[in-house]
């Protein structure tokens, strides 16, 4: 198993969401090699992912930023997250 969320996960969390607009959080499950993580998706699609301390602590951490927090095995992850990764990719790719 690969390791546990740290401060300096959360710290990450919180960065993200304190300098960009419109961040919501989408908790992805635990697999055989990560434990649970948490995506952060900005307004404009960019994106972040770290580990959280399992449900109760992506609940927490989404109530601590005073974002909504949404199960991605559910929702799935927004439009604007995978059109943001695609001009990432394109921008690589013509760069």
């Amino acid at each position: 198993m690969d390791r546990t969320a740290t401060s300096h996960d959360y710290r990450h969390l919180r960065e993200f969401v304190e300098s960009r607009a419109g961040a919501e959080a989408y908790v992805e499950p635990r697999t055989n090699v990560t434990e649970m993580t948490v995506v952060l998706v900005a307004a404009d699609g960019e994106w972040t992912r770290r580990r959280v301390a399992g449900k109760d602590g992506a609940r927490e951490l989404s109530h601590k930023l005073g974002i909504p927090v949404y199960d991605v095995q559910r929702t799935g992850y927004p439009q604007r997250m995978r059109e943001w990764s695609a001009r990432q990719k394109k921008q690589q790719n013509d760069g």
